[in-house]
């Protein structure tokens, strides 16, 4: 499909660069909403923690021109229909742009289930293995699972390491996807898994290296007090970024070479061409985690069902709205742009 192009996105004034447009939204927007959480069993003697936002009310809807909302509403009902959300690399369904996007989504009549990866809700999962990018297979668990409540419509929207996920989900399954799979939603997508590496490990992104790396040796230490003699927590004290710590654990962890072979196998990119769904991917190009090659536009212009936009700024899971939106005690509520982006390209044609 073609690009879209220009986006419609522009970003407050004074959030005037990327780190302002991803840092600000993520410490300083206070979203609340009451999620109900289940634990699911998992064939392997494990467990996934998933948040259940339900909805509230329908709204009536209409895309303009521009891919946003209208005021001026026609009638959409969405009794039958479920958003399966997932977090970026060491989030959760409390992240801002997670738990504000599920707030918008149950506002307009969807229900929305915002699952966690092994060891992201915050309990220690029980097996040896934690999650990875290029790792689909709970995805598709939760799918199924999902589709036993009944519901006839299912949307995924995935944000960063979670849109990766689900892109690669979506080329794996191709035409033998689930018809109750209708649509999807990716924002900052790092398509290409080593150009983002390489990008986060540049002088002015070193700030986000830092915190997953630190976050991530951090879980394996808790894994390895639980787990004694499994984990060489020695050797990953060795590690600087989160390249080195995927060379080190994350990939022998689950079978590959060495990084390279872990990038390389898991990049989402080379999945588009088999997507059969109408799928959406929105990436702001002062990304501060996204490489050039996270923005493949010769790519794009050649997929049938796989639209992508590109707007100048937006940040890494930002997109603030240009005036409002960040409040500080959690009771106002404006969406983001993000929200209503997605919004706006679920329901397109219906």
């Amino acid at each position: 499909m073609p690009l879209i192009a220009p986006s419609s996105y522009e970003p407050p004034a004074h959030l005037w660069n990327g780190h302002l447009q991803t840092i600000i939204p993520s410490l300083f927007r206070k979203v609340t909403i009451p999620y109900v959480r289940e634990r699911i069993s998992t064939p392997d003697d494990d467990f996934l923690d998933v948040d259940w936002a339900f909805s509230v009310k329908s709204e009536k809807l209409r895309v303009n021109s521009e891919g946003l909302l209208e005021s001026n509403f026609s009638l959409l009902t969405f009794h039958s229909s479920l958003i399966i959300l997932s977090h970026g690399l060491e989030g959760s369904s409390a992240s801002p742009y997670l738990v504000g996007m599920a707030r918008y989504m149950s506002s307009q009549g969807f229900d929305c289930l915002a699952w966690h990866y092994r060891s992201c809700s915050g309990e220690m999962n029980r097996q040896q293995r934690f999650y990875h990018i290029g790792e689909t297979g709970d995805l598709h668990f939760i799918i199924n699972y999902a589709l036993t409540k009944g519901y006839q419509t299912i949307y995924l929207i995935g944000f960063s390491a979670g849109g990766s996920m689900t892109l690669k989900y979506l080329g794996e399954q191709g035409a033998a996807l689930h018809p109750a799979i209708k649509r999807a939603v990716t924002f900052s997508v790092p398509l290409d898994l080593m150009g983002s590496a390489r990008r986060l490990e540049q002088w002015d992104s070193l700030v986000y290296n830092y915190r997953f790396n630190r976050t991530l040796k951090r879980k394996i230490a808790e894994k390895a007090a639980i787990m004694p003699g499994v984990f060489d927590t020695a050797k990953l004290r060795q590690a600087r970024s989160v390249r080195e710590f995927d060379n080190l654990f994350t990939a022998p962890q689950n079978g590959f070479r060495d990084v390279t072979d872990y990038y390389t196998k898991s990049s989402s990119l080379q999945y588009l061409p088999k997507i059969v769904i109408p799928t959406l991917i929105v990436s702001a190009k002062n990304d501060p985690f996204l490489s050039p090659e996270c923005f493949p536009e010769a790519v794009g212009q050649e997929l049938t069902n796989v639209w992508m936009e590109f707007p100048k700024a937006g940040g890494h899971c930002g997109f603030p709205p240009r005036t409002g939106g960040i409040n500080g005690d959690g009771t106002s509520f404006r969406p983001f742009w993000s929200e209503e982006r997605a919004l706006a390209f679920l329901i397109e044609n219906q």
